[in-house]
């Protein structure tokens, strides 16, 4: 479930496992409660927590809901956002992140604000990069592989995507994916409301 975090910045390598340690006391919460609520083991949420290994992304997911958060609440940008782009601009250079296990990195390219009914992320996979689980969230999400080549799984059926495929389903069937590819697959996504 765990792999060793590739090399980052050091404020992004330890912004993430100190983000769920922080809201997890915040919230009076112990390692083996939250394990119990994400369905995930206390020793693996403590490697997250000392950056010691990157969530897969359905790992996130359960902890994001157990603590009453989106994965959204997870992205971390170490620019900083010019005062009259807040809350309608995301320059490239300020974008929020958040890196899973196998080097897949999600990038938010909309304002991270509440009460927003969407989100977009711009996703990379690496080559035979795959999330292992299938999960489920409320909502609707859609995709545009920019590059590479992509596999979906929603519910029982299966699809081989390519470059400029789209494609679109509700949030709510259990989906997995991966690149099957020797390339990176890059997907733009649009989730609504933001539940991811």
């Amino acid at each position: 479930m765990s792999s060793t975090p590739p090399a980052t910045p050091a404020t992004q390598a330890h912004f993430l496992g100190t983000r769920i340690r922080g809201l997890r006391k915040r919230q009076g919460m112990t390692l083996a409660e939250l394990a119990q609520r994400s369905e995930l083991t206390a020793g693996y949420i403590s490697q997250l927590e000392r950056n010691l290994a990157y969530p897969s992304i359905p790992a996130l997911f359960n902890i994001a809901r157990s603590l009453g958060v989106t994965i959204q609440w997870f992205f971390a940008s170490e620019a900083n956002t010019a005062p009259e782009d807040v809350g309608i601009v995301v320059r490239k250079n300020s974008r929020m992140s958040v890196h899973y296990e196998d080097g897949i990195v999600d990038h938010l390219l909309s304002p991270q604000q509440p009460n927003r009914q969407l989100e977009m992320l711009h996703s990379r996979f690496p080559p035979g990069t795959y999330t292992q689980q299938s999960y489920s969230h409320e909502g609707e999400e859609a995709g545009y592989l920019l590059s590479g080549s992509f596999e979906l799984w929603v519910g029982e059926r299966y699809f081989q995507l390519n470059e400029g495929d789209s494609f679109s389903f509700a949030s709510k069937e259990p989906h997995r994916y991966g690149n099957p590819g020797e390339v990176d697959a890059v997907v733009i996504w649009v989730i609504t409301p933001p539940t991811f």
